[in-house]
């Protein structure tokens, strides 16, 4: 326990490093663009010289640009962030959409874990056959397959042929203890609002999970068949254990590295949503920052990366303590 304690303090240490290292690179990138923010805010060409003065005073734009950062970031550490676009503040509108991402994302995580981790043993169980050929084919194809694409042709096929799916609404719940439908329906029970939210969810999920199915399937497989060379294999095989324990065993072993890849995956769903969330119309945190790039809102798109940084980083933060869980010989 010293040991992992150790390490948390390490992990703390770079935590917050990290997380503004992020924003500033975001931030620099977005502010040194050859644009008058003060101007586009202000409604562009024709917009009133007095109230583009105003906002370059406002948001400090006619400050250097460190100063422009320190002034960001101590109005997102007070939540006093407010969009010049929207005029309202960031942190209450990312709250108000975060739900929606995290609904999309955890959805997106189940079909991961409960498609990906079966096809990589299956395929490492039927090793070089026919079966064996094509996962890892289907695999290299969702790797490939570009995540807009796959979403307008799944809702050509699903929405405007065979009319299976809603593309209006996102469900809601009358009381709130996470704040997410999804999860705040099943603990109610509320079976009904579970359901529609698994209707209006399931496709944007599967489309936004599709590539990252591949990518864990050929990981277990692999992961799987180096467990299965182990020494412990054959001390299981003459201890006459049954099939089906030796490939729990075997599995477990292989997890360490499929964890890591999770934990990243997560991280990698919530970059992915913009896209999804877009096409399928959902108002999440992805759809926000899009739009904030559209409007070169630049305040409101570090914000985003900001949260989203911190989620990235406090999940492999989590996954790092997991190890010590699943594998006892992990020591920090």
């Amino acid at each position: 326990m010293a040991e992992l304690r150790k390490f948390l303090v390490r992990r703390l240490v770079t935590f917050i490093p990290t997380v503004i290292g992020v924003t500033i690179l975001v931030f620099v990138i977005a502010a040194v663009l050859p644009a008058d923010p003060a101007k586009l805010w202000a409604g562009g060409e024709k917009a009133n010289p007095q109230v583009v003065e105003n906002l370059r005073r406002e948001y400090r734009l006619d400050r250097p640009l460190w100063e422009q950062y320190y002034f960001f970031m101590k109005n997102v550490v007070t939540n006093e962030l407010v969009s010049p676009v929207s005029h309202n503040k960031v942190w209450e509108d990312l709250g108000r959409r975060l739900p929606v991402t995290i609904q999309l994302t955890l959805l997106a995580f189940t079909f991961i874990v409960l498609i990906g981790i079966p096809l990589g043993v299956i395929s490492a169980l039927k090793r070089d056959s026919l079966l064996d050929m094509v996962i890892r084919i289907l695999a290299l194809i969702g790797v490939s397959t570009p995540i807009f694409w796959l979403a307008y042709l799944l809702i050509f096929l699903f929405f405007t042929r065979l009319q299976w799916i809603t593309l209006a609404g996102t469900p809601t719940t009358p009381y709130s203890i996470t704040g997410i439908p999804l999860i705040d329906s099943l603990l109610m029970l509320d079976f009904s609002t579970f359901k529609q939210v698994i209707e209006r969810y399931w496709l944007p999920s599967i489309v936004l999970a599709y590539p990252s199915i591949g990518v864990i399937a050929r990981l277990v497989r692999n992961s799987f068949l180096d467990a299965m060379s182990a020494d412990f294999v054959e001390y299981i095989d003459a201890r006459g254990l049954p099939r089906m324990r030796k490939y729990i065993h075997v599995l477990k072993n292989a997890m360490i590295p499929i964890i890591t890849v999770l934990g990243l995956t997560f991280g990698g769903l919530l970059s992915g949503a913009p896209i999804t969330e877009t096409v399928f119309g959902l108002p999440g945190v992805g759809r926000y920052l899009i739009d904030a790039i559209r409007a070169y809102d630049y305040l409101t798109l570090v914000g985003g990366v900001f949260l989203i940084a911190l989620i990235y980083v406090t999940i492999n933060l989590i996954v790092d303590i997991s190890y010590a869980i699943i594998d006892p010989r992990v020591r920090y």
